[in-house]
């Protein structure tokens, strides 16, 4: 834990689902301006995945970070889909993204063909940290504990071989759910170091990672990387929440977090990005952008004085667990 948190602690990263055209077609050019808004405000820490627009992601932010030392930034994939030169017609979350088609393959084969292909595309020689992708409910419907089985014999095995040979510095899961991380932390064999848990622990949602996800990870020394801290966009008022259309739920609580918030004169932005780095378990938090001007506010927001009032009245009003660790006045 103690490299996870010299390297990760609390630190702010840049997430990249967005460049891979995720729910937009992003030029270019604004996609290129956006990781080198990031670079430009500090951010060292860059996740990415062949998923996101069948590698789209991983290559425009390679063309970026390719004419920057390699030695001061830490960087992310995944693996348990890799990219193929067939094509296929493309809906869903990346409906706009790169034509490939995208075969998802949890063993030890596959997940050194996505590696391969990830540091090609990435244009380096090496990838600090590895998530096994979506290996979870979400995505495989009752067949997922299948796939983990699959992963565990594959997957994890190849990764922890790399670890311990000294070619990553750590590897995990990278899902949207809870129980994927909490069954893999019970593994002897193959203990992941750090996960990347999407939505989970957010100012949103959080009751159920607080239940054993987020306690497991702080006892075992695990680092949790929050990703999607804002919900897809929902705190903000966007229409996604978890990669889906907002519930009528959703918008009455964003509704209510916003009236506390505005009552302490704090700006919901930064109370999410504190939320989640507030439990001693987290190591980072990724909010993902495809729009330069929203990187300057994620930085200012992380360090913004919030009243320890505001999370009083949270608290008060059922908004935030009890049990969540605040972040300090």
């Amino acid at each position: 834990m103690s490299e996870l948190h010299q390297l990760l602690n609390n630190t702010i990263g840049f997430g990249t689902a967005p460049l891979g055209n995720m729910f937009r077609d992003i030029p270019e050019e604004e996609a290129r301006d956006t990781v080198e808004a990031a670079w430009e405000a500090g951010i060292r820490y860059f996740d990415t995945a062949p998923f996101y627009g069948a590698g789209l992601a991983e290559k425009r932010l390679g063309a970026t970070l390719g004419e920057k030392p390699r030695d001061e930034f830490v960087l992310s994939t995944k693996v348990g889909r890799y990219i193929s030169e067939e094509t296929e017609e493309k809906e869903g979350l990346f409906a706009d993204g790169r034509g490939n088609k995208v075969v998802t393959d949890y063993t030890a084969e596959a997940t050194r063909k996505s590696l391969e292909q990830s540091m090609q595309r990435l244009g380096t020689d090496r990838i600090d940290f590895v998530f096994v992708h979506d290996i979870s409910r979400d995505f495989h419907g009752d067949q997922w504990l299948a796939k983990f089985e699959e992963a565990r014999t594959g997957a994890f095995r190849v990764l922890t071989e790399m670890r311990e040979q000294g070619l990553i510095k750590g590897w995990g899961l990278g899902v949207n759910t809870t129980e994927p991380i909490e069954l893999a932390m019970q593994l002897d064999e193959t203990p992941p170091d750090v996960s990347l848990s999407a939505t989970q622990y957010t100012i949103l949602q959080h009751e159920k990672a607080l239940e054993r996800m987020m306690p497991r990870a702080e006892a075992q020394g695990v680092g949790i990387i929050v990703g999607g801290p804002y919900n897809s966009g929902a705190l903000l008022g966007g229409d996604h929440f978890d990669y889906a259309e907002a519930p009528q739920s959703v918008k009455d609580q964003v509704a209510a977090l916003t009236d506390v918030a505005a009552r302490h004169e704090v700006d919901l932005k930064a109370a999410a990005l504190q939320f989640s780095t507030a439990h001693p378990a987290s190591v980072a938090v990724i909010p993902g952008s495809s729009r330069p001007g929203r990187i300057s506010e994620d930085i200012a927001a992380l360090s913004a004085k919030i009243p320890g009032a505001f999370w009083e009245e949270l608290a008060q009003e059922g908004l935030i667990s009890p049990k969540a660790p605040l972040p300090k006045s």
